[in-house]
């Protein structure tokens, strides 16, 4: 009998399975199409996520209590020449920060952004280097030869000359340290090959420190065994911290949502906060334009640079270009050819996004 109702299950399994297929290839075909979805906006999506209510505070404020009580021994192997490589669940940006305010205080600090789309590597290597010359400035009254030599302008050297300065031997052990903090050294504007053959060559500078933190599971990908083991020299770190990722994810949309023009106006508003207030008055010249002449394909570059100069708000060419660099780099702005020929900017937002986001830079 348990033979014959074995037998009689799997002649059943297997008439079925060829039904379905037989159904499968006869029946119609769904007409549902993925746009079909009607997705909640991404603005309305983000406030809910917002508020859920964060859980285990306590065991968590435990949890970085903890975490500081290795600032000292982070320090320490900083000046021993290693970098620093945080990893694990949450946001790792608090506890970076909270590190280099508290235990950095020594050194001068520059911060990279990495969760943001795209950062200027060179732009970052002048930093630095602008830094760590105004450093030999303060501690040495009378400046070598070599440091004479270095006082050409950071911004018209090649990236070879930069990383030569940084590591050069017009700088001495104990002039100083200037520690570079990247959140997300495995975010967007970061993640390509280039961009690490720079970092690593950065950090492998004997003035030089990294304090990185990855989230991506296959971060340690990016690097080959010498940019581990030599360069970057890390020293990783397990810090599971459970914050939410509040500022990283504004940069990313939600799977679930579609772009709003609210959205992209606000995430517009943060990157704009960190630039310098003549540059916001650069983008508020360019916003107004396109605002009151819809029609047209742009500004001419021309055009903004007479208007800017008008306005004191740039002395050269070289300045305006400066700032129309930091905004490409993060989007805001993008170039595209005239009828007649010549460039011209214009903003990648809707003129609802736009009129939104010049209203939140006025108050």
């Amino acid at each position: 009998m348990e033979i014959n109702d074995g037998g009689d299950d799997e002649f059943g399994f297997s008439r079925n399975y060829f039904l379905a297929k037989d159904m499968a290839a006869s029946g119609k075909k769904s007409t549902h199409k993925l746009s079909d979805i009607n997705l909640v906006d991404e603005q309305e999506l983000r406030a809910e996520a917002s508020n859920v209510e964060p859980k285990h505070e306590r065991e968590i404020e435990s949890l970085m209590e903890s975490y500081k009580s290795l600032y000292s021994k982070w320090v320490f192997e900083l000046r021993c020449g290693f970098g620093l490589l945080m990893y694990g669940f949450g946001s790792k940006k608090a506890l970076i920060e909270d590190f280099a305010s508290t235990a950095l205080t020594e050194y001068s600090v520059v911060v990279i952004n990495g969760y943001l789309q795209s950062i200027n590597i060179k732009q970052v290597m002048i930093t630095l280097a602008e830094l760590l010359w105004d450093q030999l400035k303060s501690k040495r009254r009378t400046p070598s030869r070599n440091l004479s030599k270095a006082q050409q302008p950071f911004n018209t050297r090649s990236m070879d000359d930069l990383l030569a300065f940084l590591d050069g031997s017009q700088v001495e052990e104990n002039d100083g340290i200037v520690c570079v903090v990247i959140h997300n050294i495995d975010g967007p504007g970061l993640r390509d090959s280039e961009t690490q053959q720079y970092l690593a060559q950065i950090s492998s500078c004997s003035h030089i420190r990294i304090v990185a933190s990855i989230d991506h599971v296959n971060a340690p990908l990016l690097w080959d065994k010498k940019m581990v083991h030599t360069q970057f020299n890390w020293c990783w770190y397990h810090v599971p911290t459970f914050a939410p990722y509040k500022v990283e994810r504004m940069f990313f949309p939600l799977i679930l949502a579609h772009g709003g023009s609210a959205q992209s106006a606000k995430t517009a508003a943060i990157v704009l906060q960190s630039l310098t207030p003549n540059a916001q008055s650069v983008f508020k010249i360019l916003a107004e334009y396109q605002l009151s002449h819809p029609d047209e394909e742009g500004m001419p570059i021309d055009d903004l640079y007479t208007v800017s100069r008008e306005r004191f708000l740039v002395s050269s060419q070289v300045t305006l270009n400066s700032h129309l660099t930091e905004f490409k780099d993060h989007d805001l702005v993008k170039t595209r050819r005239h009828s007649d020929g010549q460039d011209c900017l214009y903003i990648p937002l809707a003129s609802e996004a736009l009129e939104k986001l010049l209203s939140d830079m006025n108050q």
